[in-house]
């Protein structure tokens, strides 16, 4: 066999490093990685909005919390409505569509209902999802459309994944982005990630826990620990063009780890201070955000790098 013949076989033999396989059910989207399973996106059904769950590292390990999806012995069962990853909020025109959980007892919860399932594309570098959805009350009256594409993909070492969220919503009442820490984009992490046990979070500017994270502004903030033994760790993303860039941090010790723009009164403890926004009839708001679930701490990755390149557009 020649050298060239071998090296064809060869490149026939090997895996598709970042190949991603989508596999569609009726309310589900399962997503695969490299021969492996990374998360399933959940919509419509029931499901009073959409989520990702659960997310996992290269390694198969699960980085976010399973409950209320599905029960773990040592996961904590508060914050019902903290379900695997989301984006919505809690005051939308006075709608909660944040902790809008069927079991929790509200009479002014929002649905986040699929109004079109659009793209569903898998690859050998990465695979896609779209969906269009409707931000309505309780009697269906819609307030504001939602596109959202969702690109799946993983970095060339092959110990880590990526989802890169790009949202726009659209209005169709007049609708206001109240002032409340209850939001936006959002991962519940697994237990032992957090930092009631080995996690620590960092951000951008080197600020590490609670206390200098939350409520604080940065453009980025990486969260990791170890589950098992195993050093992992997850960072969000928050895209320059997104509205009131650098994002506030709506990030806790026992595994809430958000991005928030509309929580400025609690943020800081003032409460002259208003945060909120207007989206008018027709008017279009763009939010990108990017996660990835990497191996390894913060100080072992190059995690602003990593930002640098994605907002460089590499």
């Amino acid at each position: 066999m020649t050298r060239f013949a071998w090296a064809a076989c060869a490149a026939l033999i090997l895996p598709v490093h970042g190949q991603v396989k989508m596999a569609k059910e009726a309310n589900k989207i399962s997503v695969e990685i490299d021969g492996k399973p990374f998360t399933s996106f959940y919509f419509g059904g029931d499901t009073q909005k959409p989520f990702l769950h659960p997310l996992r590292a290269a390694s198969g390990t699960v980085v976010s919390r399973v409950w209320p999806m599905e029960e773990k012995a040592g996961e904590a069962k508060d914050h019902i409505h903290h379900q695997g990853l989301w984006f919505t909020h809690g005051d939308v025109n006075g709608l909660d569509f944040w902790a809008n959980h069927p079991t929790q007892k509200s009479a002014k919860k929002g649905v986040v209902a699929l109004k079109k399932m659009g793209t569903v594309k898998g690859g050998k570098k990465a695979g896609t999802i779209a969906a269009v959805f409707n931000w309505q009350d309780s009697t269906g009256k819609v307030l504001l459309s939602e596109d959202r594409v969702m690109t799946f993909h993983a970095r060339g070492d092959g110990k880590t994944r990526i989802v890169d969220f790009d949202i726009k919503l659209t209005g169709v009442e007049k609708a206001k982005f109240g002032d409340t820490k209850e939001g936006v984009f959002a991962i519940r992490l697994a237990a032992q990630l957090d930092g009631k046990h080995s996690g620590k979070m960092q951000s951008a500017e080197g600020k590490v826990g609670e206390k200098l994270v939350w409520g604080k502004r940065s453009p980025w903030v990486d969260y990791s620990g170890k589950i098992d033994g195993e050093t992992l760790g997850v960072s969000i993303f928050d895209h320059p063009g997104n509205p009131k860039h650098p994002t506030y941090w709506h990030s806790r010790d026992y595994g809430l780890f958000a991005a928030n723009i509309w929580g400025e009164h609690d943020f800081y403890a003032d409460k002259s201070k208003d945060g909120s926004m207007t989206l008018e009839p027709g008017q279009t708001w763009r939010f990108r955000y990017r996660v990835i679930v990497h191996a390894g701490d913060t100080a072992g990755n190059d995690v602003a790098g990593w930002y640098k390149s994605w907002t460089d557009g590499k």
